[in-house]
C-alpha cells in the first residue's frame, strides 16, 4: 500500500452523494494498492479460472454519517486485473471503473520464516510497456497500532460507487485486523498520465508520503445496497 497526499479538488468529481472526504491528520490520501485475490467466488459461485488473480487499484477514503454512526469507507478510482471476465463482472455488479491489462506478480519471503514476507511487487502493461508497484519489507510483521496510519489505512469497512442511474452503492466488506510491515523501499514506476490522468501526475510522481505491506487475509464483500 504506497500512500500519497493529494489536493482534495482533484478528488471532488468521485465523491459519491452523501459522503464526504475522510481526512487523515488534516491530509487527504490516495493509496495505489496491489494484492492478490485468491479462491475468489462470487455469490458465492467459484468461476473457473478466475479465481486466482492479481488487482491493482487506485483509491481514496470516504466517510457517510448513517443511523449508526460514522461508516469510514473506500471509493476507487481505477482498479486494474488481468483478465476481462473479471472486469466485466465487476462492472456489471458495482459499475466501478476496472480495466483488463496483461499482469503479474512477485512475492519473496523468509527461507527461515514463511510467514514473513520480505519483498512484493506487482507488474501490468499498458501502451507496450511494462509499469510496477514493488515494495521491500523492514523487520517483522506487526499489529496495527492503535491511532496509527497503517490502521487508518487498512480500517475501511465499506465501499461507495456511484451507478448509471445516478444512485449510490454501498457495500460492506469484512476482514480481520491485519498485521503490517514497514516498508523499507517502495516505488511506482508508471506512465502517470496514461494510466490516472494529468491531475494525478503531481501526487504520484513523487516518492510516496508512507508505504507498508499488508499481510491479508479472507475478505468478504457483501451485496450492495442502493441509496438515493
Amino acid at each position: 500500500m504506497l500512500n500519497y497526499e493529494i489536493d482534495p479538488k482533484i478528488l471532488a468529481p468521485f465523491l459519491p452523494s452523501g459522503t464526504e472526504l475522510d481526512f487523515w491528520n488534516g491530509k487527504t490520501i490516495v493509496s495505489v494498492v496491489g494484492f492478490l485475490f485468491q479462491n475468489t467466488r462470487v455469490g458465492g459461485i467459484p468461476i473457473p479460472f478466475h479465481r486466482n488473480f492479481e488487482e491493482v487499484n487506485l483509491r481514496f477514503y470516504v466517510r457517510r454519517k448513517a443511523d449508526d454512526g460514522w461508516r469510514r469507507a473506500v471509493v476507487f478510482i481505477k482498479e486494474l486485473v488481468p483478465r476481462m471476465v473479471i472486469a466485466l463482472i465487476a462492472r456489471t455488479f458495482y459499475n466501478e471503473n476496472y480495466v483488463a491489462l496483461s499482469m503479474a506478480h512477485q512475492i519473496e519471503k523468509s527461507p527461515a520464516r514463511p510467514d514473513e514476507v520480505k519483498y512484493a511487487a506487482y507488474f501490468w502493461r499498458i501502451n507496450g510497456n511494462e509499469d510496477c508497484l514493488k515494495l521491500a519489507t523492514r523487520g517483522n510483521a506487526q499489529p496495527l497500532v492503535e491511532g496509527s496510519e497503517q490502521e487508518f489505512i487498512t480500517e475501511h469497512y465499506w465501499g461507495y460507487s456511484v451507478q448509471r442511474d445516478g444512485s449510490i452503492l454501498e457495500y460492506r466488506v469484512e476482514h480481520p485486523r491485519w498485521r503490517v510491515w514497514e516498508a523499507q523501499t517502495a516505488e511506482l514506476h508508471c506512465d502517470v498520465a496514461a494510466l490516472y490522468g494529468k491531475p494525478y501526475c503531481n501526487a504520484l510522481n513523487r516518492p510516496p508520503s508512507s508505504a507498508f505491506l499488508a499481510e491479508g487475509s479472507a475478505v468478504k464483500v457483501y451485496q450492495g445496497v442502493r441509496l438515493k
